[in-house]
């Protein structure tokens, strides 16, 4: 039995782990989002999507510090990688409670703005912003030194205490439901920072990277910087302005179909967090990287297919089973949804490659739909229909740049 286990053992890898553990993570996150979608109702489910949307655009400003300190853990080595991972806690501490403090001044605005039923949840969100960019330069080293192991454990901690918290909360508290799923969010910045290496860390230390290095990291931090800011625009303008523009019960049955929708891009985000220190590691060898690119496509793109067919053939189905009768009528619009974020994941895939090799147009072409799709949103917002055949067109045109550019740049190899 034990040489059975030990074969076992032996035969995943630490990459198919860390598959598997996303898979896990982003089902728990899905569990979730359902469970708050059923219990709360539609406009009550409405004040959860912006907190789980505020989520995400903190996710993704987060990433740009992840993902500087993925590359730089691959380059950089001994003292100098030492000096660098303590710069980079220290500029996200100091980042993120900049970015706190204006979260937490701009409360009453905020609820106001998002027409929600309470501004303390942005408070509280607003405290737990510093956990969350500590957590995600914890994950940069582990990413960009492919300690897949410790890199799932730190999501599986926020997943798990997020779900049982808020749920417990919910379930035992008669309390205003945004702000105890504030609190649930904020526990699970906190317990996601484990595992974390607090010995190794110095945020004192006068140590300064050489001017070539420091360069480097300045550089790449800009662009990804960029980069983020147009994942964010792209992902969660949608919801934001809708939540602006229609009513709660509206804006809830899109949150619903938002999150059955994005189902493939958060499936082509794992494909992502081991497509750049791969990427960068092959680069570094001198070696071809053209093939890793294509796999991860044909990979999004079957995915994709499979979603995007499965919401068309079954949309009630998947709707009654996932959040109940309440949210039916939004059944038709479930396929052309998961379409458009289905073509984003797969352009998606293409950027992130080319800022891993130090190219930067699609980086561009991103910034420029995704602002195209906050310009279509606020000019035809007639109906939800409209809001998604908006997107539908912006990503197509996103993906048709980005293959133009992949075919220009593989000839002028």
């Amino acid at each position: 039995m034990l040489k059975a286990s030990k074969k076992v053992k032996y035969k995943i890898s630490p990459e198919q782990i860390f598959m598997i553990s996303v898979l896990v993570v982003n089902g728990g996150n899905y569990l979730y989002n359902l469970f708050l979608g059923r219990f709360l109702g539609p406009e009550k489910f409405a004040d959860a999507a912006i907190l789980i949307t505020f989520l995400l655009v903190l996710s993704f400003v987060a990433m740009t510090f992840q993902l500087v300190t993925a590359k730089f853990a691959v380059i950089f080595e001994n003292g100098t990688l030492e000096t660098f991972i303590n710069k980079a806690y220290k500029n996200a501490l100091l980042a993120s409670i900049f970015l706190g403090f204006l979260i937490i001044a701009f409360s009453k605005e905020l609820q106001v703005f998002f027409k929600t039923s309470s501004s303390t949840m942005f408070v509280v969100f607003g405290i737990g912003v510093p956990f969350y960019f500590l957590m995600s330069v914890n994950r940069g080293i582990y990413q960009g030194k492919k300690q897949l192991i410790s890199l799932s454990v730190t999501y599986q901690l926020e997943m798990f205490s997020r779900l049982i918290i808020t749920l417990g909360l919910l379930y035992f508290l008669s309390v205003e439901s945004s702000l105890l799923i504030a609190v649930g969010i904020l526990c699970s910045f906190i317990l996601g920072l484990f595992p974390f290496k607090l010995k190794k860390i110095s945020l004192f230390k006068s140590e300064k990277l050489s001017e070539a290095h420091a360069k480097m990291v300045r550089n790449f931090f800009i662009i990804t910087a960029f980069y983020e800011l147009t994942q964010i625009i792209i992902n969660n303008s949608d919801i934001i302005l809708v939540k602006h523009y229609f009513s709660s019960y509206e804006a809830g049955l899109y949150a619903s179909l938002a999150l059955i929708g994005r189902v493939v891009y958060f499936i082509a985000w794992m494909f992502v967090m081991l497509l750049l220190p791969t990427v960068v590691a092959l680069k570094k060898e001198g070696k071809s990287t053209i093939t890793i690119l294509l796999k991860y496509v044909v990979y999004i793109s079957v995915i994709a297919a499979v979603i995007i067919i499965g919401c068309f053939l079954f949309p009630e189905q998947v709707i009654m089973l996932l959040f109940g009768n309440d949210y039916i009528q939004i059944s038709s619009l479930l396929w052309k949804y998961a379409l458009a974020t289905g073509i984003f994941a797969v352009s998606n895939i293409f950027a992130y490659y080319y800022l891993s090799v130090d190219k930067y147009v699609p980086v561009i072409f991103s910034g420029i739909f995704g602002m195209s799709q906050i310009i279509f949103i606020v000019c035809f917002h007639n109906s939800l229909h409209q809001v998604v055949y908006v997107q539908i067109l912006v990503m197509l045109l996103l993906l048709i740049f980005q293959l133009s550019y992949f075919i220009f740049n593989e000839r002028k190899s």
